[in-house]
C-alpha cells in the first residue's frame, strides 16, 4: 500500500519555491550516486532477485534523481524500511535480537552503511526469508515518499485463465476510490455505497447500486466521519484472494443482510473498456466520456465531437472525465487546446525552483463549443492537468467533486539491477495559476455528489446539472 506520509514537505518547498528559489546545496550521497540507475532503453531482461544491493541502488537513485532527493532526509527512507523488515520478521515468528534500527545521523552515505550492515546481520540469520524481506524493505523505502506517482514495478504474473478485458477482485465499485482507500489525498465522506456492480462476486450475491456497505470484515469503515483503513480490502489486487465480509443496507426495503465476497476473476462490459464514448444528448449536446489520457486520447475525443456534430448544430459539450485513470500530459495540454490558444496549461518544477511551461498547441482547430466537464475523486494525473486548466483559463464549467489531488507530477523510469523499474517524478506540477494541485484536488464550480439514492435509482444528478447549464 502506498503511503502519503512524506508530501507535505515537498509541497511546502514548492510553494515557497513558486519558481524563483535558489538551487538548495546537495548533501551527502554516495560516489555512485549519479549513475545509481539509468532510463530503460529496450525491452527488460527476466526478473532476478531483489537483493540488498539493489535496495542501495535504489536507495542512491531516488537520493539522485527523485523530484525533491536533493533536499530529501534520507533518514526517512531508512527508517520505513527498518521498520518493514522488522514486520515482516514478525509475521514470519523470526524476530531476532540484532533487528534494531542503527543510528542515523543525516550523512547518507554514513547511514547507508550503517543500514546495510544491520540488514545483512539479520538477513543472515533467516535466509530461508531473505527474498521475501527484500521485497517488503524496498516496497517500504519508495512508499517511504508519500508519493503516489513512485512505484516499484516488478514482473507480476496475471492470474492463470486470465484474457484481455478481465477484471479482478470484488465486482464492485464504491463511492470511496482506492486511492483514498490507501489513505491517499481526498476526502472521502460516509455513508459508504456501492455505485457499480461490474460482475463477479458482487453480482453474484446481487449486490445493487446504492446499497450501503456498514462494516467490512467486522469493521466500521467510517468511524467519526473518517475512512478507516477496512474500506482497502474492498480493492484487492491479485493474487490477493482473501474473502471480503460485507453488511449491507438496502435503505428502499430496509433489507440488511450479510455477504461474503471472495475476489477473483470476471469479464468485464466491452463499453466500459472503451477509452472514449460518445453519444448525442437532448438532440444537440455532444457528451463524451473519456477513461484515460493514451496517446492518442486528444484525438479520439476531437472525433467523436466531430462525428456528433456532422448535420446538426450542438450547444455544447459535456466531457466525462469521473473514472479517467489519466495518462499523459501531453495529450491532456492538446486537449485544452481545442478550446483556447497561446496559454499556458501547467508548469513543471525542478526543487531548485525552475519551470517549464507546458503551453497550448495552437496548430489544434477550435472547437468553439461551451464546455462543461465532469469531474469527482476518481480524477487523478492528466485528468487534473486538463481539469485545472479548464477552470484557471475559464473555458469552461466543472460540476461534480473534487478531483483526487494525486498529481505530483509525470513518473519517469529508472532500471535496476534486477530487471524491476522504479519509477517516481522528476518535476512537480502546477496550475496555469501557479497553484499546487497535488493533494489538495481542483474544487468544481458546482458541488453534485452522487448520493446512495441517486444511484439505486440509476440517476446521475451531475450529467443532469451540466445539461441545464448549457440549456441556460
Amino acid at each position: 500500500m502506498t503511503s502519503f506520509r512524506a508530501a507535505a514537505a515537498g509541497l511546502a518547498l514548492l510553494l515557497a519555491a513558486a519558481c524563483t528559489a535558489p538551487t538548495p546545496p546537495r548533501s551527502q550521497a554516495s560516489a555512485a550516486a549519479g549513475t545509481a540507475c539509468a532510463r530503460p532503453s529496450g525491452p527488460l531482461g527476466a526478473e532476478t532477485a531483489t537483493t540488498i544491493d539493489v535496495i542501495e541502488q535504489a536507495y542512491f537513485c531516488i537520493l539522485d534523481r527523485y523530484y525533491s532527493g536533493a533536499t530529501l532526509d534520507a533518514r526517512s527512507l531508512l527508517t520505513s524500511g527498518f521498520i518493514a523488515l522488522t514486520q515482516e520478521l514478525n509475521r514470519n515468528g523470526r524476530d531476532v535480537p540484532e533487528a534494531t534500527m542503527p543510528a542515523l545521523t543525516g550523512d547518507r552515505k554514513a547511514d547507508w552503511t550503517a543500514f546495510e550492515a544491520a540488514y545483512r546481520k539479520i538477513t543472515d540469520q533467516v535466509p530461508e526469508l531473505r527474498d521475501k524481506l527484500a521485497v517488503v524493505t524496498l516496497e517500504a523505502v519508495v512508499s517511504a515518499l508519500g508519493d503516489n506517482h513512485a512505484q516499484w514495478m516488478r514482473d507480476v504474473k496475471p492470474p492463470p485463465d486470465s484474457y484481455d478485458g478481465d477484471g479482478y477482485g470484488l465486482g464492485l465499485q464504491v463511492n470511496v476510490t482506492g486511492l483514498q482507500a490507501d489513505g491517499g489525498p481526498g476526502v472521502a465522506l460516509p455513508p459508504l455505497f456501492v455505485t457499480a456492480v461490474q460482475g463477479g462476486a458482487a453480482q453474484a450475491a446481487g449486490l445493487r447500486p446504492g446499497d450501503i456497505i456498514e462494516s467490512i470484515n467486522g469493521s466500521a469503515p467510517f468511524v467519526e466521519g473518517k475512512a478507516t483503513p477496512a474500506i482497502a480490502a474492498l480493492y484487492p489486487q491479485y493474487p490477493e484472494a482473501r474473502p471480503v465480509r460485507l453488511r449491507l443496507l438496502r435503505q428502499a426495503t430496509g433489507h440488511r443482510w450479510t455477504a461474503t465476497l471472495k475476489p477473483g476473476l470476471y469479464p468485464q462490459d466491452p463499453a466500459a473498456l472503451q477509452v472514449v464514448r460518445s453519444e448525442l444528448l437532448e438532440d444537440d449536446i455532444a457528451y463524451v466520456r473519456l477513461r484515460g489520457f493514451p496517446s492518442d486520447a486528444a484525438k479520439r475525443v476531437f472525433n467523436a465531437i466531430t462525428r456528433l456534430r456532422t448535420g446538426r448544430t450542438l450547444s455544447g459539450v459535456v466531457l466525462d472525465l469521473r473514472g479517467n485513470g489519466g495518462g499523459s500530459p501531453s495529450e491532456a495540454t492538446r486537449l485544452v487546446s481545442a478550446f483556447v490558444h497561446g496559454q499556458a496549461t501547467g508548469y513543471q518544477c525542478a526543487v531548485d525552483g525552475t519551470c517549464e511551461t507546458m503551453r497550448t498547441d495552437d496548430t489544434v482547430e477550435l472547437l468553439n463549443l461551451p464546455l462543461v466537464v465532469l469531474i469527482n475523486s476518481d480524477c487523478p494525473s492528466a485528468c487534473e492537468h486538463f481539469s485545472s486548466a479548464v477552470k484557471d483559463l475559464r473555458l469552461g464549467r466543472l460540476v461534480g467533486t473534487r478531483t483526487a489531488g494525486a498529481i505530483p507530477g509525470p513518473a519517469q523510469s529508472y532500471l535496476l539491477a534486477n530487471n524491476t523499474l522504479l519509477r517516481f517524478p522528476t518535476t512537480r506540477h502546477l496550475g496555469p495559476n501557479r497553484e499546487v494541485i497535488d493533494r489538495i484536488g481542483v474544487p468544481p464550480d458546482h458541488h453534485v455528489p452522487l448520493t446512495p439514492e441517486d444511484a439505486a435509482a440509476g440517476r446521475d444528478p451531475a450529467l443532469a446539472k451540466a445539461l441545464t447549464l448549457l440549456h441556460k
